[in-house]
């Protein structure tokens, strides 16, 4: 997920074992994952320290400015982006520091659940039904 930014991770030269830190920086248009996403086992915490974020929800846009930090809950949908003319600069904090259930909202199309799991592997994103199993094409 947004594989081609300047993402650092700061977890493992940290030795941090309950939490996750990367530092970001993003030049505009960047953003910090593919898409809307949840991760259902994991809080997320992020603090900019220069430029703007703008993080979508699945309610109304969140705009956190340089000094300021914004907090999302376990299952609480968002992705974030520099939306403006300058480099944002950022740190993205979450515990547990291992998350392993990450939703997007997709409905699967066999049964009633309303979002689907992302498994990255080798070939990119596969999106399987937590309920009944259903593989989906990403895309």
């Amino acid at each position: 997920m947004g594989s081609d930014i300047d993402r650092r991770g700061l977890s493992d030269p940290l030795g941090t074992t309950d939490f996750a830190v990367n530092r970001y920086r993003l030049e505009p248009g960047e953003r910090f994952s593919e898409g809307l996403h949840a991760h259902m086992d994991q809080e997320e915490v992020f603090v900019v320290v220069d430029g703007e974020a703008t993080f979508e929800t699945t309610e109304e846009p969140v705009t956190v400015a340089a000094g300021e930090a914004v907090r999302f809950a376990p299952g609480e949908f968002q992705s974030g982006k520099n939306d403006g003319d300058d480099e944002l600069v950022a740190f993205a904090m979450g515990a547990p520091r291992d998350s392993e259930d990450v939703r997007v909202p997709q409905p699967c199309p066999e049964c009633d659940q309303e979002n689907l799991r992302a498994i990255p592997g080798d070939d990119g994103l596969a999106l399987v039904c937590p309920e009944c199993g259903t593989e989906v094409t990403a895309g």
